[in-house]
């Protein structure tokens, strides 16, 4: 049996009211179901924690999108890992290809970011995936095994707190998905890289536009632990939705 973890990354939205009502209306319909096989975690920008935390049940972690690696410092409109242990956080979001794309995150910063996190006992998920030109080259794997490389700059023995978040590029925010044999190979082929490199396996969330529609048959995959779930992560129902599957199939 799997134990999956479903997490929403809001990314840049919602404001106190509707942080507010959609807590108080997820934890409504969260009442009544078992989650011994599930856990949920929303990932959400900085200034909703404590909303959350105030109006949303004890089911939930929390998590936040990015980090800086240091823990204090001359580093203005940065937050470091202490301060989101201080504010409740379990996980963060850490290589995001938003945060590659428009920020330059690259390797040696994504290193000192997991690294930093983990010793401050924070769960990183840590997103890898190509974009729509670079699997059109055949190269797929190539950029996997770049982004992947940052891994073996971890500690063998905290290496088990990371989990992989594979979100192609070309399917976030985009309403295209991977079909399911596109994730089933990269899923598998990831899990055999930690398996031949790191002696290790991990969670593997799939996260390229996963939504009500199409989570069951994805969350069934082989290898596929979860979701990193956006757009359907701001409607409850949708959300609601992914989360019922995802308990049916644990």
């Amino acid at each position: 049996m799997k134990k999956y973890l479903i997490a929403g990354n809001w990314k840049m939205n919602f404001l106190k009211n509707e942080t507010i009502q959609f807590a108080k209306e997820l934890s409504s319909k969260l009442e009544n179901r078992a989650l011994e096989q599930v856990e949920l975690l929303i990932c959400a920008p900085f200034t909703n924690f404590h909303y959350l935390q105030n109006n949303l049940s004890d089911k939930w972690s929390f998590g936040a999108q990015n980090m800086h690696f240091a823990d204090s410092g001359a580093y203005t409109g940065e937050v470091s890992p202490l301060m989101l242990m201080d504010a409740g956080c379990e996980y963060v979001i850490l290589g995001h290809s938003e945060r590659r794309q428009y920020f330059g995150e690259d390797n040696e910063l994504l290193t000192k970011k997991i690294n930093s996190a983990l010793n401050h006992k924070l769960k990183p998920i840590f997103c890898i995936g190509e974009t729509i030109e670079e699997r059109n080259r055949n190269i797929t794997f190539d950029i996997l095994n770049q982004q992947l490389e940052v891994l073996k700059n971890v500690e063998p023995d905290l290496l088990s707190n990371i989990t992989i978040a594979y979100e192609p590029v070309w399917a976030i925010g985009t309403g295209l998905t991977a079909t399911t044999e596109q994730i089933a190979e990269v899923h598998s082929w990831i899990n055999n890289y930690l398996q031949t490199n790191l002696s290790t396996s991990l969670k593997i969330l799939y996260g390229g536009s996963m939504n009500a529609g199409n989570s069951a048959e994805i969350l069934a995959i082989d290898n596929v632990s979860g979701g990193l779930i956006g757009g359907a992560s701001l409607k409850v129902d949708q959300f609601m939705q992914i989360i019922d599957n995802a308990i049916n199939l644990s």
